[in-house]
């Protein structure tokens, strides 16, 4: 599979957010280690770490295509299964980001290298390097199935999956969406806004 930037990076996972179903969005627990990381987008390369195991996230960033996201199954939190060397070989290799259903460890080198890893937290125990699993199949991260080659767009709202086969309608919808935000004002969002509300509660019957 080759790689290339992804078509949404200029498009806001709350956008992308609002046009998928909740089942594209990974739950919170995944998150940017460090501040204000860069938007990334990307195709999802995929991997499933075993319990306590990093092997295979270790053998994917040698495989995979300069521009992809590493979408990991991780395997649970007790090990990492990254630490600040495969980041910084991942980022050599032109590998966008890491989005890990797991942990890492050695933040301090990673926030330092600027290398985007959205993960559940930071372990400083390794796993083994054991287990061997197919690449490219599908995973579960974050609550959301992935696909190789479906685009992840990530920052520090959260993690969005696009699935590969509706990209192009999601870019057309998004920037359609954002460009019509962006030319309202805030006043005419508000009037708006108060109208939509109203007419909520009216149909409660709401009177308070």
């Amino acid at each position: 599979m080759s790689a290339t930037p992804g078509p949404l990076s200029d498009v806001s996972p709350t956008t992308l957010a609002d046009l998928l179903g909740r089942e594209q969005v990974m739950d919170f627990g995944l998150r940017t280690l460090w501040p204000t990381p860069p938007r990334v987008a990307g195709p999802a390369f995929t991997v499933r770490c075993a319990p306590g195991d990093q092997l295979m996230l270790h053998a994917a960033i040698y495989r995979a295509a300069p521009g992809s996201v590493l979408v990991v199954e991780g395997g649970g939190t007790e090990y990492a299964v990254a630490g600040g060397n495969v980041c910084a070989v991942a980022q050599r290799r032109g590998i966008a980001a890491f989005v890990v259903d797991g942990v890492v460890r050695d933040l301090a080198e990673i926030r330092a290298s600027g290398f985007p890893v959205f993960a559940r937290g930071v372990v400083p125990k390794p796993g083994t390097k054991k287990a061997a699993f197919p690449l490219n199949e599908e995973v579960r991260c974050g609550g959301v199935t992935v696909r190789a080659g479906d685009l992840v767009v990530a920052d520090e709202e959260g993690v969005v999956v696009v699935p590969a086969a509706r990209q192009d309608e999601l870019l057309q919808a998004a920037r359609a969406k954002e460009a019509k935000e962006a030319a309202q004002s805030l006043d005419a969002w508000e009037t708006d806004h108060y109208a939509r509300i109203q007419q909520a509660l009216h149909a409660q019957d709401f009177t308070g």
